[in-house]
């Protein structure tokens, strides 16, 4: 019996017409919050590099942000070759990839010895208000959900495709920002605008009922309220680090191997475990 593929959790060509018709110019604001992010990281890691590349599905957007870097789409095959680039970002595309692991691991190959990953991409907690507020209205309305968000990666399972891709010294962390908008019509211009609207494969094709848009603008209203009469909306930024292997790392210790007890640095004494624990509390 033949392998076959799992189903793509990703419509690609609506996911490419959704990014083709993205006005970044009107609502690229995460993306500024980005490239100030990588920037501080860039300079935390105090290195010149000579051969960047930058991998994204908006290469206008990202095409400038470090000098002589090569731009390239986030294609299933990315255009990149083995071990020539000392630094590779991949930039604003992971939260959509049917193969997550598979385009950190070409990012990896296109790194030469002791090179530098950074990724950044939407994580857990982005949309959480405005998928609990088309949820319940689905079950409202229609007595069923349907998928609209797709599901984002969180922040540890994010730091573990490092891992699997073979990176040393991964470090994943994160940053949200809380945004407010004047009616829940605006934050789905927004997303349009972002080119981040639905292109699950699973999606429901027919056109959804306005009574379901109007009963999520009231629940997301109660439920999510910012000052002035208007609704939040969560966005967190995921930020992967890792370094390609290379003999010149810090590597970390054998168990077992430490010269230096804890206790004596802490200047305390050290107890076994049959010790009795004492509270030293006032008496009543």
């Amino acid at each position: 019996m033949k392998n076959q593929r799992p189903a793509a959790l990703v419509d690609r060509p609506a996911l490419a017409r959704h990014r083709a018709r993205a006005r970044l110019d009107q609502a690229g604001f995460l993306h500024d919050e980005a490239r100030f992010e990588l920037q501080e990281r860039l300079i935390d890691v105090n290195r010149s590099f000579t051969r960047p590349a930058i991998v994204t599905p908006f290469p206008a957007e990202w095409d400038g942000f470090l000098p002589g870097a090569v731009v390239v789409p986030d294609a299933e095959v990315i255009d990149l070759a083995p071990g020539a680039h000392d630094l590779v970002i991949h930039a604003m595309g992971l939260h959509w990839a049917d193969d997550p692991v598979g385009q950190i691991v070409q990012c990896r190959r296109a790194l030469a010895p002791d090179g530098l990953f950074l990724g950044v991409c939407f994580a857990g907690e982005t949309l959480g208000e405005l998928r609990a507020a088309l949820g319940q209205a689905e079950i409202d309305t229609l007595g069923g959900l349907s998928p609209r968000i797709a599901p984002m990666g969180e922040l540890r399972d994010l730091g573990g495709l490092l891992q699997r891709a073979g990176f040393a010294l991964p470090v994943a962390d994160s940053t949200r920002r809380e945004v407010h908008y004047a009616t829940l019509p605006d934050l789905m211009a927004d997303l349009r605008a972002m080119g981040e609207t639905n292109a699950l494969a699973s999606r429901h094709r027919a056109p959804t009922p306005r009574r379901v848009f109007r009963r999520a603008a009231e629940i997301y209203a109660a439920s999510f309220p910012a000052e002035g009469g208007r609704i939040r909306a969560t966005f967190e930024l995921a930020f992967l680090t890792g370094w390609t292997p290379h003999e010149s790392q810090q590597k970390p210790l054998r168990p077992g191997s430490a010269t230096t007890r804890l206790a004596d640095a802490l200047h305390t004494t050290e107890f076994d475990d049959t010790a009795t624990p004492v509270l030293d509390r006032e008496p009543d």
